[in-house]
């Protein structure tokens, strides 16, 4: 049986999603507690690698089993034995053959900036704080030039090898917090897959704009350059949120609850 589970986590505590030897991850820690459960070893592999300090509100990853125990049953016992920043939000049986990298067929990321002339103690570990105050609507402006289908090598650091660097991205929007908190700006994008750190030099470039160095039409010439050194620079991981991962319906034999 294979099972798919769906995860929140906080990452500060953590040296990203990856098992690591001698390192507390998100990986490692599934995987110790499935162990504990079947009382054999299991393999957990998830969506993609988030970094060190990125946080997840809707991870997917996906491991096999020889147990009989159901779905639910696993999500309760994981949850008894996981550490208290992290859980299981759903888990649901797969098909056979079903792979959570190969066949998710969007992800969507947050990313969450403070850009008041004073830190927020209780946010420091779920937004950049940028002491600048920055134009929101600009970079809401900029975003409509990364729409579609395009090479974003201008966004991607050095990471892991991949055939190409074409990915279209269906939906983005910067805006400002209407309720709460003023000094908050919020990005979200939804794509058909990202490169490494794409969404963190997307709001890096973005910020450029915000603070008044660059036009919002800039990023349409770092776009084209397919260079990263034509783009601004990589936000810092703590603002950055994996909020979802969406799968065809056929890929489930039991559906997670809604």
């Amino acid at each position: 049986m294979q099972i798919l589970l769906t995860l929140a986590y906080e990452g500060t505590d953590y040296a990203g999603w990856q098992v690591q030897p001698g390192r507390r991850t998100v990986q490692g820690q599934l995987e110790r507690a499935l162990a504990a459960i079947t009382g054999e070893p299991s393999r957990v592999t998830g969506s993609g690698r988030t970094d060190a300090g990125v946080h997840a509100l809707g991870q997917a990853a996906a491991f096999q089993t020889s147990s009989t125990l159901a779905p639910e049953v696993f999500q309760r016992a994981l949850n008894a034995l996981l550490p208290r920043d992290i859980a299981v939000l759903q888990a649901a049986a797969v098909a056979p053959g079903f792979h959570p990298i190969r066949d998710a067929i969007k992800k969507r990321y947050r990313y969450v900036i403070r850009d008041g002339p004073v830190r927020d103690v209780f946010a420091r570990r779920h937004a950049w704080h940028y002491r600048q105050r920055l134009d929101a609507g600009a970079m809401g402006r900029a975003t409509a030039h990364l729409l579609g289908t395009h090479d974003f090598s201008s966004f991607e650091t050095a990471g892991a090898p991949r055939p190409d660097r074409i990915r279209t991205i269906s939906e983005i929007f910067v805006r400002r917090s209407s309720s709460g908190c003023r000094d908050q700006i919020i990005l979200e994008v939804e794509a058909d897959g990202f490169l490494y750190n794409m969404v963190r030099a997307i709001v890096g470039t973005l910020v450029e704009v915000g603070r008044g160095a660059r036009s919002p039409d800039w990023v349409a010439e770092a776009l084209a350059a397919v260079d990263r050194g034509a783009a601004g620079p990589t936000a810092p991981p703590q603002g950055l949120f994996l909020v979802e991962v969406k799968y065809p319906d056929h890929i489930y034999i039991s559906q997670p609850p809604p």
